[in-house]
């Protein structure tokens, strides 16, 4: 959005900053790259949105938007108008990739904005997770280890939605259970999971977070089951043949082709 409209924004005392809900500060490994997610209100739905780069909400560089992308592959962005929750990715971090506002652009008036901080590190995060990306399958569980430095409480969030801060609580229907029972790891399940409980968590201490991104999804038919299919469908068009391997299978299709 236009410069003026920015400063626009500050000078008139508008509040539209707090209406993008993100992290606050993600601490991150030089030479990785991160997503973060940002939560916009639904009546923004078919509005761009856009990241912009700079501590300075009235000074900030737009990087990438939903309608212009980066053609550097620095950025990218994606929009989950279901969920409204945009997310960008900054690929091959620097200790210049600092201070960033996700934003939403304001037709005929000023943007809004929610800032967040990149602690770029060349040694070992003091918050971060093994992926950032997980699948989990309905009716089962999942774990997810986010590794820290130091001690102190811990949770686990959802974007938008409540957190659990002790042993146990749920989220969305799903029981969530966690603990500390290895030295540097604060460890989460997720049971009962349902394709709802798909979307973007985070782990947080104190001022730091690590976003996680949940698929919930139907669990893939297993290989035995595909071996007794296959069996199956061969003797119905084979009947007169015995075999018991995969193998067998394999070598009557090829002869039949």
């Amino acid at each position: 959005m236009a410069l003026y409209l920015r400063i626009l924004y500050i000078i008139t005392g508008l509040t539209g900053v707090h209406s993008i809900t993100t992290v606050s500060k993600v601490s991150v490994k030089t030479g990785k790259s991160i997503s973060i997610p940002c939560l916009y209100g639904s009546q923004y739905k078919n509005h761009v949105k856009y990241l912009c780069e700079g501590p300075k909400w009235r000074f900030c560089r737009d990087v990438v938007k939903t309608n212009k992308a980066d053609p550097s592959g620095k950025y990218s962005i994606s929009d989950d108008k279901r969920q409204f929750i945009f997310t960008v990715t900054i690929n091959n971090l620097t200790n210049k990739n600092t201070d960033y506002w996700c934003v939403v652009e304001i037709n005929n008036g000023p943007d809004y904005g929610g800032h967040f901080q990149l602690s770029v590190t060349r040694g070992t995060p003091s918050l971060y997770v093994d992926h950032q990306r997980i699948t989990g399958y309905i009716g089962e569980s999942i774990t997810i280890r986010c590794h820290h430095s130091n001690s102190g409480e811990m949770k686990w969030c959802r974007l938008g939605r409540n957190c659990v801060t002790g042993s146990s609580g749920s989220i969305d229907g799903a029981a969530v259970t966690t603990h500390m029972r290895d030295p540097n790891v604060f460890t989460v399940t997720m049971s009962g999971l349902k394709s709802e409980n798909s979307g973007w968590y985070w782990c947080a201490k104190a001022d730091i977070q690590i976003p996680v991104y949940l698929n919930v999804t139907v669990k893939p038919i297993t290989s035995e089951y595909c071996k007794i299919s296959n069996k199956i469908h061969v003797y119905e068009f084979f009947p007169f043949l015995h075999f018991t391997t995969v193998r067998d299978i394999r070598m009557i299709i090829v002869t039949v082709l």
